[in-house]
């Protein structure tokens, strides 16, 4: 196959056109093309309104039309394809993958399909019922401890943007796409620059994973919280489990610790029952929120509103003269800032939006870097500890009931409480409490955010708008802590892989998703061994 870059199109033109550039690049009649796929789309705002696309042709006399092509743009192309690991015999004492993020859940999909029949724990409800109790802690302050925004199958990232752009690249990545879009994900995950789901959408594709997982022989059990190991010999040999029908043990020699950043419980236990853990860097800040149309403009000036390029984003970032870094995270195009509490008398925040994007505001976190050196003490939990102060700070700033505490930016740069907003409307829910952040923001965060505001309203206009509201606490960006695992993927205590972004390994759904599957290949490969030496 042939890789043609830099494709262009206005918009208006049919996808259809691309045929006949790319035969015009390569100089052959565009009947010589019996196939194109398109691998890539972008957009290009700068100067005039283009789509970009990268796609792969097949052409008759491949090798003569290479040879005889001079373009930059083109160039060979071999695809490379994820391949499972070989089918292995279901072992006596299946794997057991604890949570069903997205580590989680493609390691439990690997397995599965590999034949090994794993378990799968999740402390939370499934994500219909999960959505029917996030939402009534968003309407009434009622937290349920096991299954929130945090908890539940899909994770964390099952209340967010669903983006799926990463800085990694591993050939995973697009079989996880793939399988998402099998499963009701748009198909424009596989083609476009910064591909995103939304929860709506992501939703749909999670019920469908469940499907094909039940299908495979996934014994698939919600409401079970792992409470402790057992341990033979510094081999894993059991889990103790709490759930709905009560406590019981489960015999297990080998398990996938998917926990996500917040399984804070989990990570106490972990550590009394000797795992070894590390303090790990991580960020903490606020949810900044814009008029989407504002920043639409800053972005596409005179194309803004343009159908074909749906709403803004950003990415910027910027370091200072104290040494700190303040940078955005996870952004949500029209979406809208979320409680994400899981634990009680704290307030956390998030962004989430559904694939419309087509909300209101678009809001995003705006984090200041935290090292060990800020921590309360040495101890690997004691970022957890960090964590929960500020998050204390906030519900009580907030008044209680899981109101969040609320800022503009122009009186947070003057230090004076806020009273009433301007032209931008909170999102959050159950309610926002107007204040003054500096009353619950250490002041290393309060200062970097104070000095990073007007630069990054330089880099991008209206960023700094003295109207674009501050909401507090955004504390949950990445896990504060690391179990450290060994070249075959083990913590100190064998049989027990620590996984994804809980674990610190990971820092967003693709490259979560990944690093579940390359543990689970890792077991199916042990499984396959074992079983052929007996």
């Amino acid at each position: 196959m042939i890789k043609i870059d830099q494709l262009k199109l206005s918009p208006g033109q049919g996808e259809d056109k691309l045929r006949r550039k790319a035969a015009g690049l390569l100089r052959v009649n565009p009947e010589e093309i019996t196939s194109l796929t398109i691998l890539r789309r972008s957009v290009d705002a700068r100067d005039e309104l283009l789509l970009v696309y990268t796609v792969a042709v097949e052409v008759k006399r491949e090798a003569t039309v290479l040879a005889r092509c001079r373009s930059k743009q083109v160039g060979p192309y071999a695809p490379k394809v994820y391949k499972l690991p070989d089918v292995c015999a279901a072992p006596p004492v299946p794997p057991v993958v604890v949570g069903a993020g997205p580590a989680g859940l493609f390691a439990a999909l690997v397995l599965a399909k590999c034949g090994a029949r794993p378990i799968l724990l999740e402390r939370g409800e499934y994500v219909e019922r999960r959505q029917q109790t996030v939402d009534h802690f968003w309407r009434t302050g009622e937290l349920n401890l096991q299954s929130n925004v945090q908890f539940g199958e899909g994770g964390a990232g099952a209340f967010s943007d669903g983006k799926l752009n990463t800085g990694t690249k591993d050939i995973r990545h697009r079989y996880i796409m793939e399988q998402l879009v099998s499963h009701g994900a748009p198909e424009s995950i596989l083609i476009d620059a910064k591909p995103h789901v939304g929860t709506d959408r992501l939703h749909i594709a999670l019920k469908g994973l469940r499907r094909e997982l039940l299908s495979l022989g996934c014994d698939i059990r919600f409401g079970h919280r792992l409470v402790g190991l057992e341990t033979e010999n510094g081999a894993l040999t059991a889990l103790r489990i709490t759930s709905p029908e009560g406590d019981y043990t489960l015999p297990c020699r080998q398990a996938i610790l998917a926990l996500g950043h917040s399984a804070r419980d989990t990570f106490e236990m972990l550590y009394r029952a000797g795992v070894h853990m590390e303090q790990k860097p991580f960020a903490v800040g606020v949810r900044i929120e814009h008029r989407q149309a504002d920043i639409d403009t800053a972005q596409y000036k005179q194309f803004a509103g343009h159908p074909c390029l749906g709403a803004a984003s950003y990415k910027l970032a910027c370091h200072l003269p104290n040494g700190r870094s303040a940078f955005s995270f996870c952004v949500c195009p029209g979406g809208q800032v979320v409680a994400a509490a899981s634990e009680t008398e704290r307030v956390v925040t998030n962004g989430m939006s559904e694939y419309a994007r087509d909300g209101e505001n678009i809001n995003g976190a705006l984090l200041v870097n935290v090292t060990p050196a800020d921590f309360p003490d040495v101890h690997p939990l004691s970022g957890i500890a960090f964590q929960r102060q500020l998050e204390n700070a906030a519900f009580r700033l907030g008044g209680g009931g899981y109101a969040a505490p609320c800022q503009r930016v122009e009186d947070f740069l003057l230090h004076r409480p806020t009273t009433t907003p301007g032209k931008v409307l909170p999102s959050y829910v159950p309610h926002v409490a107007y204040t003054d952040l500096h009353d619950c923001l250490p002041p290393f965060v309060a200062q970097t955010l104070e000095q990073a505001l007007p630069i990054l309203g330089k880099k991008l206009r209206g960023y700094d708008d003295p109207d674009a509201l501050l909401t507090a606490v955004e504390s949950r960006s990445s896990s504060p802590v690391r179990i450290p695992r060994d070249e075959n993927g083990q913590s100190n205590i064998r049989g027990l892989y620590p996984a994804g972004e809980g674990a610190g390994y990971a820092g967003g759904i693709l490259s979560a998703a990944a690093d579940g599957m390359r543990l689970a290949e890792q077991i199916v490969c042990n499984i396959s061994h074992f079983i052929f030496k007996e």
